[in-house]
């Protein structure tokens, strides 16, 4: 099965260590290597972005930062795993990572599976996008 982790913080402005940096980098290497990561990477602030919205049947367009975030979405990684036992077992060695090297440091990994046609909840319409 494949799995997305989504890394969101209430503290923004505040990046990863030096020290979290290497650690994830050694923990992304392993698992690259066993064949399990498939992707991963970091995003920008919301200053950066924008959100594309429909509200009351309109859509707007709002460049950021966005008034109303609470939580940024710091980065993203996606695995694939047997089942969502070893997906929530590799979020928390995951999250260590974030105790250890970043005290003080609040945030949240959800571990969301990726949706498979056929399988209940599933949409069953693949679109990819091409350059």
């Amino acid at each position: 099965m494949r799995f997305m982790y989504i890394v969101t913080s209430s503290q923004p402005t505040r990046g990863p260590t030096p020290a979290l940096m290497e650690a994830m980098g050694k923990l992304a290497d392993r698992e690259i290597k066993a064949g399990r990561m498939i992707d991963s990477g970091g995003l920008m602030p919301v200053a950066t972005g924008a959100q594309v919205r429909i509200t009351d049947g309109k859509l707007s367009v709002v460049d950021g930062p966005f008034v109303e975030t609470k939580e940024m979405i710091g980065g993203y990684a996606i695995f694939e795993l047997r089942n969502k036992e070893e997906a929530v077992a590799a979020a928390r060695e995951f999250m260590q990572l974030h105790l250890e090297h970043m005290p003080g440091w609040d945030g949240t990994c959800e571990v969301r599976a990726f949706a498979t046609p056929g399988v209940d909840g599933a949409c069953e319409v693949n679109v990819r996008a091409h350059a």
